[in-house]
């Protein structure tokens, strides 16, 4: 049997995070071409953490800077490694590569964490972004990790444009591979069954909460129009600053953790996500219009989900967000074209099946043809020589310290 190996940054969260969503997706893949699957994470788990278990995947605590990992990776022999970040490559890639020299190594970026960098420091300082934003350590690591990889996925087009327009890297080390999406529900509650308006996601991601900031200016203008509506803002880890926001009398309710996604789904009218800045896919937007709730958002909220195709609802930078959000909780007709927009956009764009038997084979080619792949990927082969491996060499240090 075929084995997969997944390195994790942290045990998945699905409730909590699109990330650890992602990551199930992935181990469906695999599995559906009958992969054994073992997840390896050196972070401790939650109480939140799936229990992979249930799922047929074997786990295993690791340590960082430790050459029992050599042994283990040694012993499972695996076919294919994926690596959950570019964090995790740094620290094991080069492991890998000397104990399982055959095993295809995939990098799975989540998204392109340079980019959400660039835009982050932008923000911060009230201007635009320039070119120069990009060319970051966090940049360059990224980038040398992504060489190393025999194959890296993307998650957004537009992310996928940038890797090979503005950087020049080889289409044939980058693959497309978004959110998959097996169902859209269409049995929900209708327009005049609900009532107020949803944000949601994980506090600890910080362009989650600058976006409840951006929430917090806005709706003393939305609950002016709209004194009935309130906003219930949802997202795990809660942070007490986050919880100073909370006021009953505006209307503006910080909820905590979903217990489940599509229950607070069914029962709100509107989503918004004036979200400032970001990269990937906003998976709280994704599950939006698989669940069939309109919402309002930014063009860095949309990036890389519509194409050409109509928004469940409304894309606005400008003033008019809030008289956007007034009319979409208002306007019936315009409530119920929104939400078929949003079935659209699932259906041509984000369906599972016009992702896996692609995405399967190009990793049953790229094992079959691996040592020609690897001759052609040059600068991943310059990246690996021991000159250039200073995380290498670190871990082996702290490694040597510890004992």
């Amino acid at each position: 049997m075929k084995h997969l190996v997944i390195i994790g940054a942290v045990w998945p969260e699905p409730n909590s995070t699109a990330a650890g969503n992602r990551m199930l997706q992935l181990i469906a893949l695999f599995q559906k071409q009958d992969y054994e699957i073992t997840f390896l994470c050196s972070a401790m788990p939650s109480d939140f953490s799936f229990d992979l278990s249930t799922i047929s995947v074997k786990t295993q605590t690791i340590q960082l800077n430790d050459s029992s990992f050599d042994n283990l990776i040694k012993e499972l022999n695996p076919n294919v490694v994926l690596f959950d970040r570019f964090m995790i490559e740094e620290q094991y890639g080069w492991r890998v590569m000397e104990q399982c020299p055959n095993a295809l190594r995939i990098l799975d970026t989540e998204d392109l964490h340079f980019l959400r960098k660039a835009r982050e420091v932008a923000f911060k300082q009230n201007r635009e972004l320039v070119f120069e934003d990009y060319i970051s350590d966090v940049f360059k690591r990224e980038m040398a990790s992504m060489y190393r990889c025999d194959l890296t996925l993307l998650i957004s087009e537009y992310e996928m444009h940038l890797a090979t327009e503005s950087f020049k890297i080889d289409a044939s080390i980058l693959y497309y591979l978004p959110f998959l999406s097996e169902e859209i529900n269409i049995n929900v509650p209708k327009f005049e069954e609900r009532n107020h308006f949803i944000s949601i996601g994980n506090f600890l991601h910080e362009p989650n909460w600058q976006t409840v900031l951006q929430l917090k200016k806005q709706w003393k203008s939305i609950k002016k129009q709209l004194p009935e509506a309130e906003l219930h803002v949802y997202g795990a880890y809660v942070s007490e600053k986050a919880k100073q926001l909370h006021n009953e009398k505006e209307g503006f309710l910080i909820k905590g953790r979903a217990k489940s996604v599509v229950d607070v789904y069914s029962k709100a009218k509107v989503l918004l996500a004036p979200i400032p800045y970001g990269a990937g896919l906003k998976g709280k937007l994704f599950e939006a219009m698989e669940l069939g709730l309109p919402s309002i958002t930014t063009k860095m909220g949309a990036e890389g989900m519509n194409g050409n195709l109509d928004w469940n609802g409304f894309i606005s930078d400008e003033d008019d967000f809030v008289a956007k959000a007034v009319e979409l909780y208002n306007d019936k007709s315009l409530w119920e074209t929104a939400q078929k927009n949003g079935y659209e956009i699932i259906k041509k764009r984000f369906k599972k099946e016009l992702f896996e038997s692609d995405f399967i084979n190009q990793v049953a080619n790229l094992q079959e043809n691996l040592k020609t792949h690897r001759n052609q990927n040059f600068l991943g082969q310059i990246l690996q020589h021991q000159s250039l491996q200073s995380t290498k060499y670190m871990s082996k240090w702290i490694e040597a310290k510890n004992s």
